[in-house]
């Protein structure tokens, strides 16, 4: 990198924000009360989660549908190639498709056993996220020209990651293979997004590739996420949460601070779009917004 140069002006800003689907009903009610107040901030569209193993696939299903029936969001569903046959994993998307989600986020998925376990494919099933993009777009033709595909990649090496060759040719294959966009593992310094988009070109990636923001207040579970996805956590972070493990409000304020700042200093670098990874909390969410300067969109009249 030859070092960050602002350009002549300052790029809008477009967000678009990832849910888990609810565990409970009160997990659920606050779900629904964060997509309520984030929908006037009309972001680009909503991902809703998949648990490991496609633990969650009816709740992640029933959260999406509930999201096209109940509010003028464009959901994306996040499917997987574990523990489903080829088959089973093409009829979740139609599934999809016939509920009006026009968007997937298609992933290799997390095992069973959870992030950090070893990854089998299912015997009948999807070898890999390139291998499930592909069946995507083939299996039919309206389908696949039909749906939009984003995928995942990491400005940071993972721990199974075998170098940046690898894993820049990986990316590659999942635009060849038909991704619209890929998103970034969450990152705490400018440099890691800019320096792994300036390996990505490169490479040959050409296809929007757009940060991924935590909103993470508790440290010791910001640590332990950390750690199982290979991310960075820099020693100014930990002196600014240092003390703060019993006072919420100020953590609340310093993640959305912390967040809105790493996006300013990319927005200079002509960086558009964020995905804020809001983990269904829509106060974190909005500050953060507000501090980038975006402002709810008046209803649309019925």
């Amino acid at each position: 990198m030859t070092g960050l140069q602002a350009p002549l002006t300052i790029p809008p800003v477009r967000v678009s924000f990832e849910f888990f689907p609810p565990k409970s009903d009160a997990m659920n009610a606050r779900l629904w009360d964060t997509i309520k107040r984030l929908e006037p901030m009309a972001p680009e569209f909503v991902s809703v989660t998949y648990g490991a193993g496609g633990s969650t696939r009816e709740r992640t299903h029933d959260t999406v549908r509930r999201i096209v029936a109940e509010t003028e969001l464009k959901p994306a569903a996040h499917l997987t190639c574990v523990s489903a046959t080829k088959e089973e994993v093409l009829a979740v998307a139609e599934s999809y498709w016939q509920a009006g989600v026009k968007h997937i986020v298609a992933l290799r998925g997390d095992p069973p056993a959870g992030m950090g376990a070893k990854f089998e494919a299912h015997p009948g099933g999807f070898a890999d996220s390139v291998d499930l993009i592909r069946g995507l777009r083939e299996h039919r033709p309206e389908l696949g020209k039909c749906f939009e595909i984003s995928v995942s990649c990491y400005p940071e090496l993972h721990p199974e990651s075998r170098g940046w060759d690898a894993e820049i040719a990986f990316l590659k294959a999942k635009q060849d293979a038909g991704a619209d966009r890929a998103i970034t593992q969450f990152f705490f310094e400018p440099e890691v997004y800019l320096t792994f988009l300036e390996k990505a070109r490169a490479g040959g990636v050409t296809i929007p590739v757009v940060p991924g923001i935590m909103l993470q207040p508790n440290f010791n579970g910001l640590k332990r996420i950390a750690g199982l996805c290979g991310a960075t956590i820099p020693a100014w972070l930990h002196t600014l949460y240092d003390g703060l493990d019993e006072d919420e409000e100020t953590r609340d304020l310093v993640t959305a601070n912390v967040a809105a700042d790493l996006c300013r200093k990319l927005q200079a670098q002509g960086v558009e779009d964020f995905h804020f990874y809001t983990l269904n909390r829509a106060g974190l969410a909005l500050s953060t917004c507000r501090l980038l300067g975006l402002s709810p969109q008046p209803a649309k009249a019925v």
